[in-house]
């Protein structure tokens, strides 16, 4: 069985800025995951005592990854390295596993030496994630920043993200056979196209394109829950969603 993780955008926004992320630890433990995706856009104003939600992941036998909403790459072409420190910062406080980011606006000649420095330094991994972005979230650039990052022996792994391929009108097969050696992390949701216009939905077991791009993967990468989770058993509904997850 491969472990899977559960965001907690998976619960809706607005009922998670409301409730509080911490509120929804118990329902994933319940449900029987691994572990349950920290969303930094979630919080409200004031960042939470991250320590003291890191603890409470720990206590119900999960780990933890954070995503923040941040590009490596500012829109000058130059690194955030400041931003990004204050990231991988908040993530040890809160004893995650990975930091997760977006690729950003990736130069053509980048300078990776600092970046090298820094993520050797990091108290925690860090993920880039294939975002809905036509400047990040490209096949062909994000190919190019993975080959450079393993030429200069950067400590970088990929989250894929199975639907946001479909945003930039990539191939998520296509993309899975090509950065298959990268993949750490897999965020799992179907794409409901409704007139062009394209939304999260849930997988299905009526559907097999989702689960075809793990045959590229190795054996047992962490998977996540990404599409909303509703109805009145919070528990029940997520467990259904992790065991057909774990299977794939």
């Amino acid at each position: 069985m491969s472990p899977v993780l559960v965001a907690a955008s998976a619960y809706g926004a607005s009922r998670v800025r409301q409730l509080g992320q911490s509120q929804f630890i118990d329902v994933v433990a319940d449900a029987g995951g691994a572990g349950i995706e920290i969303r930094r856009e979630l919080f409200t104003s004031d960042l939470p005592d991250l320590a003291r939600m890191g603890a409470a992941v720990a206590a119900r036998g999960l780990y933890c990854v954070y995503s923040t909403p941040i590009e490596l790459w500012g829109a000058d072409g130059l690194p955030q390295h400041a931003l990004l420190q204050q990231m991988l910062d908040e993530a040890a406080r809160l004893g995650a596993r990975y930091l997760k980011v977006s690729l950003g606006h990736y130069p053509a000649a980048p300078e990776l030496a600092a970046l090298h420095a820094q993520l050797a330094a990091a108290p925690v991994a860090l993920l880039v994630e294939n975002d809905q972005t036509a400047h990040g979230g490209k096949l062909a650039t994000m190919a190019r920043f993975l080959a450079a990052a393993d030429e200069a022996g950067l400590p970088v792994g990929l989250t894929f993200d199975i639907g946001n391929w479909r945003w930039v009108g990539e191939d998520a097969q296509q993309a899975a056979r090509l950065l298959a050696p990268y993949v750490r992390y897999v965020h799992c949701k179907a794409v409901l196209d409704d007139g062009g216009r394209l939304s999260a939905c849930a997988v299905s077991d009526a559907d097999p394109a989702w689960r075809a791009v793990f045959a590229h993967f190795a054996p047992g990468v962490p998977r996540a829950i990404e599409f909303p989770l509703e109805g009145a058993d919070l528990v029940a509904e997520t467990g259904r969603y992790i065991q057909m997850l774990e299977a794939a």
